[in-house]
């Protein structure tokens, strides 16, 4: 049982998050040449040897049941190695992140575009969750749901590890509604109000997702709001939260989100360029509270730099 645990990520991890960051969390081979877990991390880490070595020594090194690397410990197979890695330099991102809400259990900010909410792939440091544990010294802070890093708006966030199972479930029901908000394109013959459905994928390894043939798992409300020129402000309400979903469903109608860097067309683009921001803002999430039962509604103070004015109908 307790293999199965750590397999599905129940089992908590045998070190605690330091300096914002959670320890990362290494499967070792289920067969090898080596005789200790040492000497296959000395060889998986190799550029990084004297801190490996180093953080040994210190036993900061544990398998997942909290027993700690030793030099003579026995090759484990299949088996589960955390420690603390060290980040890589990264550039600050200019932007900072606004809170809208604190309370005992929740912390809602307001996300700027260009930071990630996750620690994850280049964007580590520069993330929302490290940023905030970081400065306001809370380890236990973990997202309930997330916003892509170009895109800005309402994030919601748990600050109570005996609460966040009931925030976690009432996410994973589609119990909260979420609305965005979006400049493209006007497509006068676009008959709107509509509802997109389709399938949409995203193989891991691929930066953009598709839309196939199959069962529908992504289903995206979409108005518009205000029309100026050739442009347009859209209101957009999904009802499942698919990988890219509103700028892919967008891009299907021949109105691709402004300043959108993977569609229609995968463009490369300066990671460090904040010149053109996603038109893309999480306006608002609300929901029924699971611990108080009261309704919740956090809206977002942002403004798309590609439309400043009042959101009609607000």
């Amino acid at each position: 049982m307790a293999r199965r645990q750590e397999r599905t990520g129940r089992r908590p991890p045998p070190l605690p998050v330091r300096d914002g960051l959670n320890p990362s969390r290494v499967r070792l081979p289920l067969d090898g040449p080596w005789t200790t877990v040492a000497e296959h991390l000395r060889e998986r880490f190799a550029v990084d040897r004297e801190r490996l070595d180093g953080k040994i020594a210190a036993g900061e090194v544990l398998l997942a049941d909290g027993r700690p690397v030793t030099e003579t410990l026995p090759f484990q197979p299949d088996e589960f190695v955390y420690l603390y890695r060290d980040p890589a330099p990264e550039p600050p991102v200019p932007f900072d992140v606004d809170v809208l809400h604190r309370d005992d259990g929740l912390l809602v900010v307001d996300k700027p575009h260009f930071l990630s909410t996750t620690p994850r792939g280049l964007h580590v440091t520069e993330s929302v969750v490290v940023r905030l544990r970081r400065r306001y010294g809370l380890p236990e802070l973990s997202p309930l749901h997330r916003l892509d890093r170009l895109t800005a708006g309402v994030l919601v966030l748990s600050l109570a590890p005996a609460q966040r199972g009931l925030y976690q479930t009432m996410f994973a029901r589609r119990e909260v509604t979420k609305s965005y908000l979006a400049v493209a394109p006007h497509r006068p013959d676009l008959d709107l109000p509509a509802v997109v459905r389709s399938r949409i994928v995203k193989e891991r390894g691929t930066p953009v997702a598709r839309e196939v043939p199959g069962e529908v798992n992504a289903v995206t409300r979409i108005e518009r709001l205000a029309v100026r020129g050739d442009r347009a402000l859209y209101r957009l309400r999904p009802e499942t939260g698919r990988t890219h979903q509103l700028r892919v469903h967008l891009s299907r109608l021949g109105i691709p989100i402004e300043d959108d860097p993977f569609y229609p067309v995968l463009r490369d683009v300066d990671r460090q360029d904040w010149s053109a921001p996603l038109q893309l803002l999480a306006e608002e999430v609300a929901f029924v509270d699971p611990v108080s039962g009261l309704p919740r509604r956090f809206r977002t103070r942002r403004r798309l730099a590609g439309w400043p004015d009042e959101v009609p109908g607000v």
